[in-house]
């Protein structure tokens, strides 16, 4: 029987929830009490039951915890797995993203704080700074979104080993089509409002990127002020948030199979990080943002919380269960489309990262 597994990275520790039927969840937890977890990644290619967290301690500082057996142990890379080189001046401040890669079942892509893509070639272990993107001309001039300054969206291409796209809070899109070596902005399009010109080559904030399902070369963001879909691989963006009741947000999460079918969840504004009116609410397409349906059955209103950009995940059952934390604790899951919701933790700490699986 499958069992679905959902990891909730919070401010204080890292819990799981698993679940046969989806309608009825144990929660275990909390394992690294009182550390941030803002990353996790589940790796099941080979077979595999891997757990990888990124893991922040006030005392002894970021890492990346390592897990065989699905989360119930777990070991560290002495000294750490992910180190910058000397010669970069830089320390890691925080892991926001793991991606196991889809072309080599051993390497294992990291985005960090400050602006730093790794890669590991064996399984996480280890990483390697990506230096093409590192010693990027741009880089300098990124800078530090409220949350601070990293990569946050990795998204490798299915259909080549060669290009990955990756994005960052500030600075914008970039795209590779060499394997790493080379790097271009990748932001005609997208809206800077914070800068005199509204449409630089790079310095956007971008929340969020996700990947169709059906056509990878379509691709959809969620912005600082601004809701955006690309048909050409990011090389160009435009609006899609007419119909939504605000721009503004974190989360951009598509459907695992289906195309065109993506999730937002609507924020006031950059100064006031709550749902509009008070109204927590999912808006969900289903033609690749022309129109959008409001979803909110289940959810707790009025509600002043907030989600996160890493606290939504999706998990690969053909009818794909939705599943999103809030910064009050609570962890929501729809098996339908995001129709309706039910509570499947609560008052835990704030919700950082929320990634699912489902399990043989």
């Amino acid at each position: 029987m499958t069992q679905t597994v959902v990891g909730i990275g919070t401010r204080k520790g890292l819990w799981l929830a698993r679940s046969e039927d989806r309608r009825t969840w144990s929660l275990e937890g909390p394992q690294f009490m009182m550390r941030e977890v803002p990353s996790i990644a589940f790796d099941t290619r080979e077979g595999r039951d891997r757990v990888l967290v990124g893991v922040r301690s006030e005392h002894w500082g970021p890492t990346v915890m390592r897990s065989e057996d699905g989360g119930r142990s777990w070991d560290e890379t002495p000294e750490g797995a992910i180190r910058f080189p000397e010669d970069t001046g830089a320390a890691l401040a925080r892991v926001w993203q793991l991606v196991p890669d889809p072309h080599d079942a051993d390497v294992v892509w990291a985005g960090t704080e400050p602006h730093g893509l790794w890669r590991s070639a064996d399984g996480g272990r280890t990483f390697e700074l990506v230096r093409g993107l590192w010693d990027h001309p741009h880089r300098p001039e990124w800078g530090e979104g409220a949350g601070g300054g990293a990569i946050h969206t990795i998204l490798p291409d299915p259909r080549t080993a060669e290009s990955m796209l990756v994005a960052m809070s500030t600075g914008g899109v970039y795209r590779t089509a060499d394997a790493g070596r080379t790097w271009e902005a990748s932001n005609r399009g997208i809206k800077a409002s914070f800068y005199p010109d509204p449409f630089p080559e790079f310095g956007q904030c971008v929340h969020k990127v996700a990947r169709d399902a059906a056509e990878p070369s379509r691709l959809y963001a969620q912005n600082h002020h601004g809701v955006y879909r690309s048909d050409d691989d990011g090389a160009s963006w435009e609006s899609i948030a007419e119909g939504l009741p605000t721009d503004f947000g974190f989360v951009m999460q598509a459907h695992p199979h289906r195309g065109d079918s993506v999730w937002v969840v609507p924020i006031t504004s950059d100064r006031e990080h709550v749902p509009p009116r008070g109204e927590l609410q999912v808006q969900h397409t289903t033609d690749a943002g022309r129109t959008w349906q409001v979803h909110d059955s289940g959810l707790p209103q009025p509600s002043w919380t907030c989600v996160l950009r890493d606290a939504s995940s999706v998990d690969s059952l053909e009818d794909a269960g939705f599943y999103f934390g809030t910064r009050n604790g609570d962890v929501y899951a729809s098996t339908d489309g995001g129709a309706s919701f039910t509570r499947i933790a609560e008052q835990l700490p704030d919700v950082l990262c929320v990634r699912a699986v489902d399990l043989p």
